[in-house]
């Protein structure tokens, strides 16, 4: 027993995995042409010239590209050395927008780039977390009062829903299995996952998301434990007082989230009926509150379609942690 023990001790320890190998190169030679080739800057000028090419090669448009530069380039600029020249701004943010868009490995970029492959990881992690420090307080801050009812005024136009501040709704994005991870990441759909769980208005833009819950976790404790989930249940989201419905003078009825038959009902969360023994009224209450969810669940699936690879959660995960 005690050797059990012992192994299970080393074995969460680390001291039976592989060895790492030696470092063999300071520079590989391969990569030391990238100073004197100059491949990327006659690259990177060249495309800019063609506005279809690239924005198929990065998934953006040359002004959005140069506008997220601007932005990020005091904080991804680093200082010249006698050792090396640096990545230029350009180079970090090219790197990160073409692993973020194609899901390319690190090896991939390494023979694209010339640029090793522990430099790529590095460059991909720092421009992402900059990228939120930079933009998240503008693209994405904490609705405010009036911000909810327009949201829920754009919902009533366009579903016929009243007093719904959002749809809610999770989205599993297929990884790889972390290494001793055990059965967290796998999930019902019998594969690994991490979960995409995000609110979104009547125009499919989201309005909070949370990444990076364990797979086999539920929809509805993974909102649980997000951070507007537990504003929402402890009564402290700063929704608008409630409010009477069209058409009636009496009873005012609170501001909700609709998601689907995952969640659990709440005061401020709804889902539909269940699907045995509906009368009209329930149907039509379904209908209305299916089509709702249906924003939050296509603009889950944009993700996972436009940008087609986990990857692209990379920079989700480090946003919302």
């Amino acid at each position: 027993m005690e050797r059990v023990s012992v192994v299970c001790l080393a074995e969460s320890l680390g001291l039976l995995d592989k060895p790492r190998n030696k470092r063999k190169y300071w520079v590989h030679p391969y990569n030391k042409e990238r100073a004197s080739s100059n491949r990327f800057r006659s690259f990177f000028e060249e495309v800019r010239k063609h506005e279809d090419k690239f924005f198929s090669y990065y998934r953006m448009s040359v002004k959005s590209f140069d506008e997220l530069l601007e932005i990020v380039r005091p904080q991804i600029t680093k200082m010249d050395t006698c050792w090396r020249n640096p990545l230029t701004p350009e180079e970090r943010l090219s790197i990160t927008r073409r692993y973020l868009a194609t899901g390319s490995t690190y090896a991939s970029l390494q023979l694209e780039y010339l640029v090793g492959k522990t430099t790529i990881s590095k460059v991909v992690a720092e421009t992402c977390q900059v990228t939120w420090d930079c933009l998240h307080c503008t693209e994405m801050p904490e609705p405010t009062v009036q911000q909810w009812i327009e949201i829920a005024d754009n919902f009533y136009r366009k579903t016929n829903f009243p007093n719904c501040a959002g749809a809610v709704d999770g989205k599993h994005i297929r990884c790889i299995k972390p290494c001793r991870s055990g059965s967290k990441y796998f999930n019902y759909k019998k594969y690994f996952s991490v979960v995409l769980m995000a609110v979104a208005d009547a125009d499919l833009r989201f309005v909070a998301i949370d990444v990076g819950a364990y797979g086999q976790e539920g929809d509805s404790t993974v909102f649980r434990d997000t951070v507007l989930g537990k504003k929402l249940f402890s009564g402290t989201l700063n929704l608008p007082p409630p409010k009477c419905l069209p058409n009636t003078y009496f009873k005012p009825q609170p501001f909700v989230m609709v998601g689907d038959e995952a969640f659990r009902l709440q005061t401020n969360l709804l889902r539909p009926y269940p699907q045995r023994n509906l009368d009209a009224r329930k149907r039509v209450f379904n209908y209305v509150a299916a089509e709702d969810t249906w924003n939050a669940h296509s603009g889950c699936s944009l993700i996972n379609g436009v940008f087609c690879t986990p990857q692209y959660c990379c920079i989700l995960t480090i946003l919302t942690k």
